[in-house]
């Protein structure tokens, strides 16, 4: 039996004639997937079609604003107050997924407010399903590039990540704990669990149930795991608990308030139809 296993993953699947990464196909395949899972969804209820293209715009961009900007202020404010041009540099790295959540739920405030007219949490609860997918996605992209991993550990299946200068530099000969891969399980775990939720206990009719589920397994697990994270920044070492456990603690008690509100108020009745209401609307006029 092996006491570690050694981890050299190219984190390019090729370089020419344009680079093309893991993270990135992972990132793009989730999104793609989601897509077709809350288009899916949305016929299923007769939401107009026409939503999905605004609403894929607005989460994206909050998305990578959101994450961008969290980074930013969350972790190295010190440094990027001091080069504010260099916010603008995504391609150099730096994400925070605590901030891409938060541009993410304003992104589907601002789309509720000006396209749906409905309340917020109707697209929270079918749209988080799909972001817990592309969670899962994004850590095994973060596993390729050897990236974002845990502290020394014997444990058999720990990792030696040695195309990491990081690892390198403090882990050397030692095997560390592949805290993506504890994420990425946890992820798809809980993407299962709300598909389950919403196709098969009809959790849609109770507003909040799936988005407060959703926040409690993405940070609950989140904040645990990060006791056994390297920290991202320096200033975290003097920390008792690091800037994303913090930052996941808010997020935790808001699912779990949000999981008891929709269990005390009534279910709502729902329609089917199974088709688009843009559809409804074209088959009327066909008739006439």
């Amino acid at each position: 039996m092996l006491d570690y296993i050694v981890w050299d993953a190219n984190p390019d699947i090729i370089t020419w004639p344009v680079t093309i990464r893991w993270y990135g196909l992972m990132f793009a395949i989730g999104f793609w997937i989601g897509f077709n899972l809350v288009a899916r969804m949305f016929k299923h209820e007769g939401a107009p079609e026409k939503w999905l293209g605004i609403l894929l715009l607005w989460v994206a961009g909050g998305t990578v604003v959101g994450a961008r900007l969290g980074h930013v202020f969350f972790y190295q404010w010190d440094y990027y107050s001091q080069h504010p041009i260099e916010i603008l540099y995504t391609w150099e790295g730096g994400l925070a997924s605590h901030g891409g959540a938060i541009g993410v739920i304003l992104a589907v405030i601002l789309f509720s407010v000006f396209t749906s007219k409905r309340s917020p949490l109707w697209t929270f609860d079918r749209l988080v399903i799909a972001i817990a997918l592309v969670g899962g996605l994004i850590r095994i992209g973060n596993l390729m590039n050897s990236e974002i991993y845990g502290h020394a550990t014997t444990l058999p299946w720990g990792f030696m990540f040695v195309r990491s200068l990081e690892w390198h530099r403090e882990y050397f000969g030692q095997a560390c704990h592949p805290t993506q891969i504890y994420e990425a399980v946890c992820y798809f775990a809980l993407f299962g669990l709300l598909m389950w939720m919403y196709w098969r206990r009809g959790a849609g009719e109770r507003p909040g149930l799936i988005f407060g589920t959703f926040l409690i397994g993405i940070f609950l697990p989140r904040f645990f795991i990060e006791f056994i994270k390297n920290d991202q920044v320096a200033f975290e070492q003097s920390m008792t608990l690091n800037m994303g456990q913090w930052l996941s603690i808010p997020f935790v008690v808001l699912g779990a308030l949000l999981v008891l509100y929709a269990l005390r108020r009534p279910r709502i009745h729902i329609d089917y139809p199974d088709r688009y209401a843009d559809e409804d609307a074209t088959a009327k006029k066909s008739k006439k």
